[in-house]
């Protein structure tokens, strides 16, 4: 496997070489004397189209970034990483994100997971699942944090219009008291069930979020109920699960990495909230694209491709952040999730061989839902003195009223068009002017349910993967989390 440098590629000094013939040629003038342009800088995979005919490169840059995939030996990482190898270097696992929701191909120990999930969910749903004092449990509140929040927290709130009414489903991440007081300050403790969601079992702010919960509980039920009816554990610290006192434990392995797990046991709560067949398409998406980026070519894979003109804005734009701007409500919480799976994955200053970095790596990701962030950062992205690459994401098909639905997309559309194109009309006064040239993707849904969903986020976690091999990075440690807790835990210990 190609450990190298990527600077030491051929195709790299070539692509540093395109930088300037770049920055002196406009988007503008790009787009209107190329009217194929647009059809030729776009891929389809299911479901959903990829366009950057707006991004600041053309067909020969574009050229240059699949030979530099090549070179990267990126077709032997894919198969490495779809096959189970050890692509994590540092703690010697493989990734195996992509079994989760490899359907019958899946191994034996996650079809059983997946089928007490079900049976589990069912239980709740049809009002099975009764408390310690019989009543049955109407209201689930989900205790975790990072990559066992993010991602149950985004389907659950992407999906709400599906959820199950008669169950309420709130999230608690932060150890900030004030966060679970919210969650719990309508709640029934007697028909409330504890989520509990830690890989290791001996996450901070986790367990002190269940410890206060099995508190409250105890001070609203009769002495000596069994308060274990109120608890399940998503985890693969069986022991210590079961010592702090839980009724179900549902299991979690050491080759997901926590910001790849939503597939698993810890999408539990979202599989309660909008039942087992919308998550089994979740999952279906999710292999749809697994699939696409497996077999399609290079200069069509959606993935590849997303994570090449990244590479491009990074490396040799000298792009440094990145915004996610989901012109749809129900992905409000997709830039959060984004900025965890992007850049704990790949914020990275050392290579695998442990050598320093002289290029970049991750960008900063932020964003909001539009419309909602035209009121307010971007006026940066228009008229500000950096250039910040966009991913725009619209649905081709939602409900609602077609007159509001109408406005939503022509406002996606003019907010790409004028970031690119800008206006520099010298009649105009100087704070009226656009620069433009501010590059810009869409990716279009065909809708947004279950399947669709699985497919967006299956998406950016293969581009994640494809710029951490382009940067020769592995990105799937999050070494960087570690000393903070380490200098926490010695401060604690000083009181």
């Amino acid at each position: 496997m190609n450990t190298t440098p990527p600077t030491r590629c051929p195709a790299w000094p070539a692509l540093a070489a395109q930088v300037e013939r770049w920055r002196t040629l406009r988007l503008a003038d790009a787009l209107r004397s190329d009217p194929a342009r647009a059809a030729r800088m776009g891929a389809t995979a299911p479901g959903l189209r990829y366009e950057f005919a707006r991004q600041q490169l053309d067909a020969q840059a574009l050229e240059l970034l699949l030979a530099l995939a090549e070179q990267r030996g990126l077709a032997g990482w894919r198969e490495a990483l779809l096959s189970g190898w050890s692509v994590n270097s540092t703690e010697q696992r493989a990734a195996l994100h992509t079994a989760l929701r490899a359907g019958e191909a899946a191994p034996p120990e996650v079809k059983a997971a997946l089928a007490r999930m079900r049976e589990l969910a069912a239980r709740l749903r049809a009002g099975a699942w009764a408390g310690a004092t019989g009543k049955p449990i109407t209201r689930l509140v989900h205790l975790g944090t990072g990559g066992s929040d993010l991602g149950p927290r985004l389907l659950v709130d992407a999906l709400a219009e599906a959820r199950d009414a008669g169950m309420t489903v709130d999230f608690a991440a932060n150890v900030d008291p004030l966060d679970l007081d919210r969650a719990l300050a309508t709640a029934d403790a007697e028909r409330t069930l504890f989520v509990v969601v830690s890989k290791t079992f001996t996450t901070q702010e986790t367990l002190e979020n269940a410890r206060a919960g099995r508190r409250w509980l105890a001070e609203r039920l009769p002495r000596g109920a069994a308060l274990e009816r109120h608890f399940v554990a998503v985890s693969a610290n069986e022991r210590a699960a079961r010592e702090f006192g839980v009724g179900e434990l549902l299991p979690m392995w050491d080759w997901v990495g926590g910001r790849y797990s939503l597939w698993s046991c810890v999408g539990f709560s979202a599989m309660c909230a909008f039942g087992p067949e919308r998550f089994d398409a979740l999952l279906a998406g999710a292999r749809d694209v697994d699939r696409h980026f497996a077999e399609a070519p290079f200069a069509h894979n959606v993935p590849v491709l997303m994570a090449l003109v990244g590479v491009w804005n990074v490396n040799f734009l000298d792009a440094r952040t990145h915004a996610v701007l989901p012109y749809a409500t129900p992905l409000r919480l997709l830039p959060a999730y984004l900025q965890q799976l992007e850049m704990e994955s790949n914020g990275k200053c050392v290579d695998r061989e442990g050598r320093s970095l002289e290029y970049a790596t991750a960008p900063v990701v932020w964003g909001a839902e539009g419309t909602v962030g035209q009121h307010s950062f971007h006026q940066l992205l228009h008229q500000g003195t950096q250039a910040v690459p966009a991913d725009f994401i619209v649905v081709a098909e939602a409900p609602g009223e077609p007159r509001r639905r109408r406005i939503l997309a022509a406002h996606a559309a003019a907010q790409a068009e004028a970031l690119a194109l800008g206006r520099d009309d010298p009649a105009l006064p100087p704070h009226r002017r656009y620069p433009g040239n501010r590059p810009s993707s869409t990716l279009t849904l065909e809708r947004l349910d279950a399947r669709n969903l699985g497919r967006l986020v299956a998406l950016y976690e293969h581009k994640v993967f494809v710029q951490g091999i382009i940067w020769n990075i592995n990105s799937f440690d999050q070494w960087g989390v570690e000393l903070g807790k380490e200098m926490a835990q010695r401060l604690l210990s000083e009181d």
